[in-house]
This record gives C-alpha cells, sequence and structure tokens, in this order.
C-alpha cells in the first residue's frame, strides 16, 4: 500500500520539537564563544609568552696594546656569526693584511647602547696598535657579547621576541604568499583560501599550500591542541574569528611570527623566526638575504619536513617555491627569482642554539641568580644576564681538559679518569672558564663547584706566607730542617710526615722549602709558626671552611672545591686583596632596563710584602722547583704556582698565575682510587695547555713598600736585575739574613722582634 503523506500536524509537531533544539544549540553556542572569548582576552593580554632568561659571555673589549692578534680576533667574530666578505652591512668583515675591516651590529648592554659601526682594527705583531672609525680613532670598542645560554621555562620553549617592524618584508611576503594571501582582507577564517590551496595541491600533486589562515594557525598554536576534530576545527574558527575582532592584523601577525613553531633542539622547542634564524643561520633576523628569509618562511608548515641540515633537497625545493611564487605575486623580478635560487641554503654547520653548551659555567651562574630571584622569575621573565665567561679562555680551557685528559686516560689505562678547571681574571675576579668534567659538554656533576678533594701541597703557601709575616725570625734565607721528624699529637699517639721519595735534603733555606715542596721542612716550619697562625691565614687566603688546627693541615690535610683552590690562589695573584671571584656583571629585564649589578668587592686581608715574597717563591717553583717543567712549556711568562699531590697519587692538583690570569687544575678519580699522577705529571700538563692558547701576560711581581733587595753570603739567589751580578734575594723590613748586603747600598732597617705580630703590616700602611 502507498504510505499516507504525512499530516500537517505530525509535521508541526516535529518542528516543534525541532525549533526548541536549534535554539538550545545556538544559545548553547552563543554561551561558549563567550567563554572562548573571556579566554582569549584572558590569555592574550599582558605577558603572552612564558620568556627564557638569556645568557651572555663577557664581551670582546679592544683597545689599543690589547694583547691579541688578528687571528685570534677573527676566531671571535666568527663565533658571534659574522661573515667574511666586504664589511658593507652589520655583521661583516674582512682581512688586509695586519688590519681587520668590521661592521659590528651594536648592542643594548646593562650600562647602555653600543651603536654599530663599522672600524678599521691595526694590528702591530700580537697587539692591537690603534682602532679608527667614521670619527677618528676610538679608544675602546665593545664588540657584541656571545649568547652561551638560558634557563628556560617549564614549557621547554625558547624563543627571541620581534617586534613586527624588524622583520624583514621578504619575509612577511613569503609568509603571506604561501600561507594566507588575505590575510588583510579576511575576518579570520577564508574560504577563498580553502579553495584556493586544494586547487594549488592538486596541480602540484603535493601540499603546497596551507588552508587555515594565519589567525587559525596562531589560535591552534597558541590555545588549542593539535587534535585532528571537528569540534577541535569550529573552535578554531570561533576563536579566530573573535581574535580578528579584539585586535589588529598586525599584532596578530607579530604574535604569529613569535609564536610559530621552527625546530627542536633536544627537547627544547624553538619557536618564532627571531630564534628560528638563530637556530638555521647562526645569524639575527635582520642579516638574511631574501633566499634565506624564503627558506624560513617555507619551513613554517612541517619543520622537521623541511629541516635544511637533515633534509637539504626539501629544503632547496621548498625554499625555491617561496621565491617562485614572490615572483609571481610580483615582489621580486625574474632575474632576482633565478639569482636566489641559484644559491646555496648557507646554513650553519652548528646551531648557535645547541643544548649545554656551557654547563659547567651556565651551573654557577644559575647558583648565583638563585640567591636574588625566584625560579620563577629565572625561568619566565625574560631577564638577560651578563656573566663574565670570556669566550677564548672557555675554549681553551675545554681544549686544554679535552686533550690532555685524553692522553692521561690512555697513558695510564684509566679510562674514567676526571679533571675540572677554573680559571679568572687576575685584576678583577672575574670567573673567566669553568669546565667540571672530562667531557666539557656533560651537563651532570660539576666538579669544579663540588668535587671537594683533599688540596695536598696547594696548602703549604700558607705556612710559609704565615712565617714570612713575621720578618724578625724568618726570611727567603732562614735555615731549615728537612729531616725524619715524629710529631707528638694532642691525643698521645704521632705522626710522621714523610717527603715524596723519602728524599731528604737536611738543612735548606726557607726558599728551598717551597719551590722543591719538601713536607718535612714545611712541617718544621709551620710548627715554628703555630698551626693556629697558618689556619689563620688559610682563611685570610679565603677558605671559609672551618679547619681542625692539627699539623697536617699544612701539608694540604684540607678538602676543597677547585673553584675554592682558585680563590686561594686568586688572593696571592692580587697581592694579598680578597677579590670576590663572581660570575655576573649585570642583570636586566627583558627591555634591557638595569635590575642589578655585580660590582668589583675588594678586601686587603694579607701584607702585600709578604705575600710578595711567596709569589717569588713560587716562580721559583716554576724555574726550579717541582714545577720547572713548566718554565720550559710557557718560556718567558714568569709564572708562580704550585703543584699538589695527595697521597699514593689520588690527586693531581695545579694552581698558578699569570699576569692576567689565575686557573686551579684538579685532575683523579670519582672514587678516589689512586692514579699515578703527581701535581707535575698529571693537572700541571692540563694547566700548561690551557695558558699555552692563551694571549697570556707575563707575570711581573709588583714590588710594595718594606722590600729591599740583599745579597747573602751563602745564598739563596734569585733573577734580580738591581743587584749586582744579577742575582739577590728580596727581604721585609727587619728581615736581612746574617751578612747581607744591600743591593743598593742604603742601611737595612733592624729587625724589630715586638712587630711581629702577624697583622704588623697593618701599622706601616699609615
Amino acid at each position: 500500500m502507498p504510505r499516507k503523506p504525512r499530516s500537517r500536524p505530525s509535521r508541526r509537531r516535529w518542528l516543534g520539537w525541532l525549533l526548541p533544539l536549534v535554539l538550545i544549540g545556538v544559545a548553547g553556542l552563543a554561551l561558549y564563544a563567550v567563554h572562548l572569548d573571556r579566554v582569549i582576552r584572558d590569555k592574550f593580554e599582558g605577558q603572552r609568552w612564558a620568556l627564557p632568561a638569556r645568557v651572555f659571555a663577557r664581551p670582546l673589549e679592544l683597545y689599543t696594546g690589547l694583547p691579541l692578534d688578528p687571528p685570534r680576533l677573527v676566531e671571535a667574530l666568527d663565533r658571534l656569526g659574522y661573515q667574511q666578505g666586504e664589511p658593507t652591512g652589520v655583521g661583516t668583515y674582512a682581512v688586509r693584511g695586519p688590519r681587520v675591516l668590521v661592521y659590528t651590529r651594536g648592542f643594548q648592554f646593562w650600562d647602555g647602547a653600543e651603536p654599530p659601526r663599522k672600524v678599521d682594527v691595526r694590528f702591530d705583531g700580537r697587539q692591537v696598535a690603534g682602532i679608527y672609525g667614521d670619527e677618528g680613532e676610538l679608544p675602546l670598542l665593545r664588540l657584541e657579547p656571545e649568547f652561551i645560554g638560558g634557563f628556560y621555562p617549564a614549557s621547554n620553549e625558547d624563543r627571541l621576541l620581534v617586534r613586527l617592524p624588524e622583520v624583514p618584508p621578504a619575509l612577511i611576503q613569503a609568509l603571506l604568499t604561501l600561507e594566507d594571501r588575505d590575510f588583510y582582507s579576511h575576518h579570520g577564517v577564508s574560504g577563498r583560501a580553502i579553495a584556493r590551496a586544494l586547487w594549488a595541491d592538486l596541480r602540484a600533486g603535493a601540499v603546497v599550500q596551507g588552508g587555515s589562515t594565519l589567525t587559525q594557525q596562531l589560535v591552534k598554536n597558541y590555545f588549542l591542541t593539535a587534535d585532528r576534530t571537528v569540534w577541535r576545527k569550529l573552535t578554531e574558527a570561533i576563536m579566530a574569528v573573535l581574535l580578528e575582532t579584539h585586535y589588529s592584523k598586525d599584532d596578530i601577525l607579530e604574535s604569529y611570527l613569535n609564536e610559530v613553531f621552527l625546530g627542536q633542539v633536544g627537547a627544547r622547542g624553538v619557536h618564532g623566526v627571531a630564534q628560528g634564524a638563530m637556530l638555521y643561520f647562526g645569524r639575527p633576523l635582520s642579516e638574511l638575504d631574501t633566499g634565506q628569509l624564503a627558506l624560513l618562511a617555507g619551513m613554517v608548515q612541517a619543520p622537521s619536513y623541511y629541516d635544511p641540515r637533515r633534509h637539504p633537497e626539501r629544503a632547496t625545493a621548498r625554499r625555491n617555491l617561496a621565491l617562485r611564487l614572490l615572483g609571481e605575486q610580483g615582489h621580486l623580478t625574474p632575474e632576482q627569482v633565478a639569482a636566489e635560487q641559484a644559491k646555496p641554503l648557507r646554513v650553519a654547520q652548528r646551531s648557535a642554539l645547541t643544548m649545554a653548551r656551557y654547563p659547567a659555567f651556565l651551573d654557577m651562574v644559575r647558583r648565583q641568580l638563585q640567591r636574588d630571584y625566584p625560579e620563577d622569575v629565572l625561568r619566565n621573565e625574560g631577564l638577560r644576564i651578563f656573566a663574565t665567561m670570556d669566550p677564548a679562555v672557555q675554549v681553551a680551557a675545554e681544549a686544554a681538559v679535552t686533550t690532555q685528559g685524553d692522553a692521561l686516560a690512555k697513558q695510564r689505562r684509566l679510562p674514567k679518569l676526571q679533571m675540572a678547571a677554573v680559571a679568572a681574571d687576575v685584576a678583577t675576579g672575574e670567573v673567566l672558564a669553568v669546565v667540571g668534567d672530562r667531557d666539557p659538554r656533560f651537563d651532570g656533576y660539576n666538579r669544579a663547584l663540588d668535587a671537594r678533594r683533599q688540596i695536598g701541597s696547594l696548602a703549604k703557601p700558607a705556612t710559609y706566607l704565615a712565617a714570612l709575616s713575621q720578618p724578625g725570625r724568618f726570611n727567603l734565607a732562614s735555615p731549615l730542617d728537612d729531616l725524619r721528624m715524629s710529631v707528638r699529637l694532642p691525643a698521645g699517639n704521632s705522626w710522621q710526615p714523610r717527603n715524596a721519595g723519602n728524599d731528604y735534603a737536611g738543612r735548606i733555606p726557607l726558599l728551598r722549602g717551597l719551590a722543591e715542596s719538601r713536607n718535612s721542612a714545611t712541617v718544621g716550619l709551620g710548627l715554628q709558626v703555630g698551626v693556629k697562625d697558618v689556619v689563620k691565614t688559610l682563611g685570610a687566603l679565603g677558605v671559609t671552611r672551618d679547619l681542625p688546627e692539627v699539623p697536617a693541615v699544612m701539608l694540604g690535610a684540607v678538602e676543597l672545591t677547585p673553584f675554592e683552590v682558585t680563590r686561594m690562589y686568586l688572593t696571592l695573584a692580587a697581592n694579598g686583596f680578597r677579590l670576590h671571584l663572581r660570575s655576573i656583571h649585570a642583570v636586566t629585564d627583558k627591555d634591557g632596563k638595569p635590575l642589578a649589578s655585580y660590582p668589583l668587592s675588594v678586601e686587603q686581608k694579607l701584607d702585600p710584602a709578604a705575600v710578595f715574597l711567596v709569589n717569588t717563591a713560587l716562580q721559583e717553583v716554576v724555574r726550579n722547583g717541582t714545577a720547572r717543567g713548566l718554565g720550559r712549556v710557557l718560556p718567558g711568562l714568569n709564572v708562580a704556582g704550585k703543584t699538589g699531590t695527595t697521597n699514593d697519587s689520588r690527586d693531581s692538583w695545579f694552581a698558578g698565575f699569570t699576569g692576567n690570569t689565575v686557573a686551579a687544575v684538579w685532575v683523579g678519580m670519582d672514587d678516589n682510587s689512586e692514579t699515578g699522577l703527581y701535581g707535575a705529571s698529571g693537572a700541571m700538563r692540563v694547566w700548561a695547555d690551557l695558558i699555552g692558547r692563551l694571549p697570556a701576560v707575563p707575570l711581573t711581581l709588583a714590588q710594595p713598600p718594606g722590600i729591599h733587595w740583599v745579597q747573602a753570603p751563602d745564598g739563596p739567589w734569585l733573577p734580580a736585575a738591581q743587584c749586582p751580578g744579577g742575582f739577590g734575594l728580596p727581604i721585609l723590613d727587619g728581615g736581612a739574613p746574617p751578612g747581607a748586603v744591600p743591593c743598593d747600598g742604603a742601611p737595612l732597617p733592624q729587625p724589630d722582634h715586638t712587630d711581629d705580630e702577624p697583622w704588623r703590616w697593618l701599622r706601616r700602611l699609615f
């Protein structure tokens, strides 16, 4: 039977049910839109992104007389991503014999802006002879600092914000041509864009254009997940329309350029075109040419698929497509398209954003900052941190550790041999380099800061300094007994210090006791001075730990880290002034406003004249003592330093300084097992390699008031141009050995035995 047509009342009944459902759906959708609108405004107002703190190295400052040659300047420029060629634009340089022409980038430092400059740096041998710019000779030129790392948000996103006017027009043109040609005419969604993308994809036989507008892509990346569902796409469309209702096209485009994902560095995502330029080209966005900008825009669709390092053929094809479309749109001439397509990709071989480039140094910076800033501020507020690390010194320290470390490990058959090194500026206390592992890239246990090991003979200068601070009793010629001995301890037991190899020299001058690192002579001297005074002197040198007042302290039964040892020897290098080791110059907010500075801090802790005598003896360590091999490796530097070895050769140390750099190196095993290495055969090799890679300044000890040069009948003798025959001995006021003759013929001050308390030198200053 034929079906009866539905009656009009039935149709009305159906419509009666449908209409309320439609109204409810519309109302629900409207409420959902209101909710989405609130989400957009709450999240898009104010700070839109958590910005990582960015850490910069010490800038290279050029001035007349700086010990630097053209190859080292070129190395610094290459690390900063400068391009060699005719210096017609910022970030370029050219070498012209003993001259380097540089077009600097300029930079906003914590203490002011350094403008871009075109300069002519001239050299005379291995030092800067002059710096000339358009305004004439410059007293100082400061290059922009090298980016060395950051502290990243919990989202692990890395980005560098850029303003729309700072984005090269070619990048915007390429991006809009590839992704959203109707961006400035649609209202968040575009049917024409979807249809055009489908047609272009069909013609090309591949996906060459996207159907979503840039606004939709921004909504998806910023607010939503990547789920491919109808509901998510509907939400994306609604939010895109709402976003365009509240914000201008330029604001949306700028946000897109800062949000877009462009690659990965380890577990860290790289977002935004400015950081993308650094990731792939190692240069600021403003320095990229049209072909490089076209590649960057082309990668937006699928950064991993078009990665130019892993897939250069795909990347080249994508770049060429972007260039061709720019030509079709009239942004480039056919000749420009052909010229750019013929160029190689010119991607940087190594990313400037590599993971953990200097992990040990950054660990030290973080520890200092955590005393002043909460963790969420460090990770999210975009702080700009100006650190003290000198890239040239850091690279030298890393090369020394890896080169000598591998050689020592192979030689001793110790594959797990470890080491650490710290270097600092003698004049300022700025930490220049930190290496915490034989693999400098290892981001873990930082031995430079955390490995507390006995320091052995590195402690001996404290004993000699305590003695020489009493010139009425001791001088460099004072006789010491280097004999087998037994020391009665308060507990009733005895301690027998032994010399290396059981070699005892009998009666020797004090100078030789330190130069040859003789244990028995040192303990005998320390017992005369008093263990309490030796411990007090260690504290004045910078040892802040509580130390037991026992004789073994004189031979280094003290556990310190390489960082603490560096602080101790920095006080010697600074003539008794305590310079606090610091790793940070200043901190600014993301806009360059200064927040904090960490100025030079100096305290007079020791008698400069007594320190002069000890430093003179430490130079003799290198000339004729336990470190005499160093004098042959580094001739002419007049280095002062000390070897250190602990029982059973478990720890190998060397600490010392030139005229501008102090450094400490430790070599050993994490399980404290034997290595068979002495200070001279282990750590000193690393130290010598490090210093040998630097333009080190020879050490010339500044003679403080109260020092006189004499010639004693029985020596010892040290190089002294002011003495007859070129040899003599420095003494303090009232500290002349018997029969000594002054080199200058002036009467010598007589000893004042009532003036031998440790801090008597303070009276000489006033």
